[in-house]
């Protein structure tokens, strides 16, 4: 029989054991080593290192009563309670700043990893924005998480026989994860509503899960009130049709604004000065919060131009393909007046997600591109990844080069208290080679253990007899060279690229003298059939008894998996198809653990790569990289070539002692000096200073007046520009030829240029002369820009001069044009209005110069 109503029997704490609950109910433990050894102390068999909540579960009243009179532990637990006390509330990085700091911050993501007992990520972006969280505790940012309580999670992962991905989604019951339900003064539940179309509602209960100092709020729609198609909003991460996901972004953005004012409101935490939009699955945060200030007399325009200036938009994908898109008329339907925002103009909603500048569908609306409208700041997740923005949303910014595009960027980071072994962590800087060495192959060792417990359950899922398992006791060597390679199974990411050559792979992991062995893990998106595909190629070849001792497929690769990997694997591929991978930090973790990377020169690799940290992958670009199967060919050859060369060689390059002197040299120079740069305190500094602090004083100089007066004068600005127009341009000056064709190297020569600027004033724009040399299509490469000076009153045509000074400091090709831009003191920068006037394409003397 099925159980029609379920319950969580809590075991009632002896007081003197009431830290316990604390403890267990702050995920904290899940990166700090003392609280972890603390519940494995306590765990019955089978559930040391799992979550204390279940821990705690766990205990009879015989053991509890045991546990209270025993003083030795009761000491180990009021020095636990005592550090996270201390941990909470001594102040740390964020308050040592300057008083310019936003009082509190909002960071908004669809997915979090924060720990394997709460899995509400499937890869990437949610681990980093748990990292995220985590590290923002550390430096005592005031940081809100929110998102959304996923009942199914994700996924679980298994295969078929035959190697086919097989999803399972088990029921997560808050009352068994480390999350507490957030109440009002009088017990009851609080609660959010959203207004649906058709006079229905959406509503959602909060639970709030305590990242250390951080609280992440988790809107569930598994309420009574609800619907059944209500309720099941929140069961799956990225599951459903586009209705479906719908619901889920209204809920984690315009929700989420209205979980965090009950939040605060029931705590008294300060409001949040900047908002933080992961990704544009929560953009619609902006628009609630639009919605806010209309109620609170501004218009739509001065709404937006606060909003604007409070918000840091994130960008992960590199592709256009990884965006959200909706049907408009889906949206116009649930914001409309019928919907969630009445009241607020449906038309410019649906404006911000125009998509069609950047070459999109007319019919579409585009998450990102509302994310970036709504944003006065935004980022890239790598040096490349920025630049790849910049080139793809280029088409929001008409008229400027992809480099002046506003996005900038921060390179991810990981969070090492989470994923540094504790043997790797208490390894002292000065370690010699066969320590260092040691240390690695005990790592591997543990590695190995785990990789075969994990395969022999894989094939009892799969149908397999335990009597015909005993091959797996000799699967991998503690011995041999262990290239790791786990991740999403999106095809960019090339699971099978090492399958290429089989036979080639084959010679690699049987080789006599120095073989090769791979721990491969990896989860399809449940609608990918082509990733499924993939992953069940990579089982098969694993499963031939030839090579099954030397590769392994791991199926459910996630958290707790993950933090044995990065440890045990000397090696860490990545083979990706360039620049398709906006970061890549599983790189960084195993970095982190002394592993070095073999990579694609993409993502974070690309801008750190030396080559002491490990080896890059040669990739194929220009002509020969439009046949992807060719492409695919030579990158896989060059893969061989470099573990078969390079990477194999230098492991098994022995001193008379046994230690690779070559291989533990490139392990401590990625320890000490990769190290530092992969951590996300660096990361979460960064946006703390680029980002946030920049965000709230923008956000703290716009007044109701003020963004009503800005709002007022774009608007102006934006009618006036299209009689804004360059109209002469000379340049004079000694060291120039006669011809202007050629010029002395330190000449200083005078732009002269008039302009007509319409109904605006000088006041209202900056004249620019733009400098830097040309290559054979005419291009400026580098340009300087030089701000040219009124030099005059205006001619009988109501043109103005402007004049200013090049200084030409470098030889060959060189060139010069001249442009006009808005400016206003409140603008973030000078395409934050996407406006530009350039003098007319022509050869004439309006067209610019030249100088060679």
């Amino acid at each position: 029989m099925k159980a029609i109503r379920r319950f969580t029997v809590r075991p009632v704490l002896p007081d003197t054991l009431r830290p316990l609950a604390d403890l267990a109910h702050n995920l904290r433990w899940s990166w700090h080593e003392p609280t972890r050894e603390l519940f494995d102390s306590l765990a019955p068999e089978g559930l040391a290192g799992t979550d204390p909540v279940r821990v705690l579960g766990a205990l009879d009243t015989p053991r509890l009563t045991a546990l209270a009179a025993d003083r030795d532990f009761l000491a180990r637990l009021r020095t636990a309670a005592a550090d996270l006390h201390d941990y909470l509330h001594a102040p740390r990085w964020y308050q040592g700043r300057p008083g310019d700091a936003p009082a509190a911050l909002a960071y908004f993501s669809p997915e979090f990893g924060v720990a394997a007992a709460l899995p509400q990520y499937s890869g990437g972006l949610g681990i980093l924005a748990g990292d995220h969280l985590k590290s923002a505790s550390d430096l005592g940012l005031p940081l809100i998480g929110v998102g959304l309580l996923y009942r199914h999670g994700y996924f679980r992962q298994s295969l078929g026989r035959d190697g086919w991905q097989q999803e399972h989604y088990p029921v997560l019951d808050p009352g068994e994860l480390p999350v507490t339900l957030l109440r009002e003064a009088d017990g009851n539940p609080a609660r959010i509503s959203l207004a649906l179309p058709g006079g229905r509602s959406l509503h959602a209960h909060l639970w709030i899960a305590r990242v250390g100092r951080v609280p992440l709020l988790m809107l569930d729609s598994d309420v009574e009130e609800n619907a059944p198609g209500e309720r099941n909003v929140t069961d799956r991460l990225y599951g459903g049709g586009s209705e479906h996901r719908l619901l889920q972004e209204m809920l984690l953005g315009i929700g989420g604004v209205r979980a965090l004012r009950t939040y605060t409101r029931l705590t008294g935490h300060p409001e949040p000065e900047v908002f933080h939009t992961n990704e544009g699955h929560a953009g619609f945060l902006g628009l609630e919060r639009i919605r806010e200030l209309q109620d609170e007399g501004l218009d739509f325009d001065a709404a937006l131009e606060t909003v604007r200036a409070g918000t840091v938009f994130t960008t992960h994908t590199p592709v256009p393909a990884g965006i959200d898109r909706f049907d408009r008329a889906l949206v116009a339907r649930h914001l409309g007046n019928d919907g969630t925002l009445p009241g607020v103009d449906l038309a410019r909603i649906l404006a911000l997600g125009d998509e069609t500048p950047l070459g999109g569908e007319p019919g579409l609306f585009n998450m990102a591109a509302m994310g970036l409208r709504l944003a006065q700041r935004a980022n890239g997740v790598s040096t490349l990844h920025g630049a790849v923005s910049r080139s793809m949303f280029a088409g929001l910014w008409p008229g400027f080069d992809a480099d002046e595009v506003p996005i900038t960027s921060i390179t991810n980071g990981v969070h090492a208290p989470t994923w540094v072994a504790p043997e790797v962590g208490r390894l002292a800087p000065d370690a010699g080679d066969r320590e260092l060495w040691e240390l690695r192959r005990t790592l591997r060792a543990r590695l190995v253990t785990d990789v075969r417990r994990r395969l022999r359950a894989s094939w009892r899922q799969r149908g397999a007899a335990a009597a015909e398992l005993g091959w797996t006791e000799s699967v991998l060597d503690p011995d041999v060279l262990t290239i790791g390679f786990a991740r999403r199974v999106p095809s960019y990411k090339r699971l099978t690229l090492m399958l290429r050559d089989k036979d080639r792979l084959r010679a690699l992991l049987l080789h006599p003298e120095r073989p090769v062995q791979l721990v491969v893990a990896g989860k399809a998106h449940p609608a990918d059939d082509g990733g499924k595909r993939l992953v069940r190629e990579l089982v098969r070849f694993a499963d031939d008894p030839r090579v099954r001792h030397r590769i392994v497929f791991l199926p459910d690769y996630g958290m707790e998996m993950a933090r044995g990997l990065y440890p045990g694997c000397d090696v860490w591929l990545n083979n990706p198809l360039r620049p398709l991978e906006a970061c890549g930090t599983s790189g960084m973790k195993a970095a982190l653990n002394g592993c070095l990377n073999l990579s694609v020169l993409d993502g974070w690799w690309d801008e750190w790569f030396e080559p002491d940290f490990g080896w890059a992958i040669p990739t194929v670009d220009g002509v020969a990289a439009a046949d992807e199967d060719r492409r695919d060919d030579l990158e896989a050859a060059a893969l061989y070539e470099l573990i078969e060369r390079r990477v194999a060689p230098r492991f098994y390059d022995r001193d008379a002692d046994g230690v690779p002197s070559g291989w533990t040299a490139m392990v401590r120079r990625t320890l000490t000096d990769l190290g530092p740069k992969v951590l996300a305190d660096r990361m979460v500094r960064d946006y703390v200073e680029t980002l946030y602090v920049p965000a709230a004083r923008a956000r703290r100089a716009l007044t109701p007046d003020r963004a009503r007066d800005l709002a007022v004068w774009k608007a102006r600005v934006r009618e006036a520009w299209p009689k804004v127009a360059v109209d002469h341009v000379e340049v004079v000056g000694d060291g120039l030829g006669d011809d202007l064709a050629d010029a002395e190297l330190g000449a200083t020569p005078v732009v002269r240029v008039r302009v007509a600027l319409g109904a605006l004033g000088p006041e209202d724009v900056e004249v620019q002369a733009v400098a830097g040399r040309v290559g054979a299509d005419d291009v400026l490469a580098a340009p300087r820009c030089v701000t040219l000076k009124p030099a005059g009153g205006p001619d009988l045509d109501g043109r103005l001069p402007y004049a200013g000074t090049l200084e030409l400091d470098r030889t060959g090709s060189f060139g010069c044009t001249v442009r006009v831009l808005p400016a206003h003191p409140l603008l973030a920068g000078p395409a934050e209005l996407g406006l530009v006037a350039l003098p007319e394409e022509t050869t004439g003397e309006g067209a610019g110069v030249l100088l060679r």
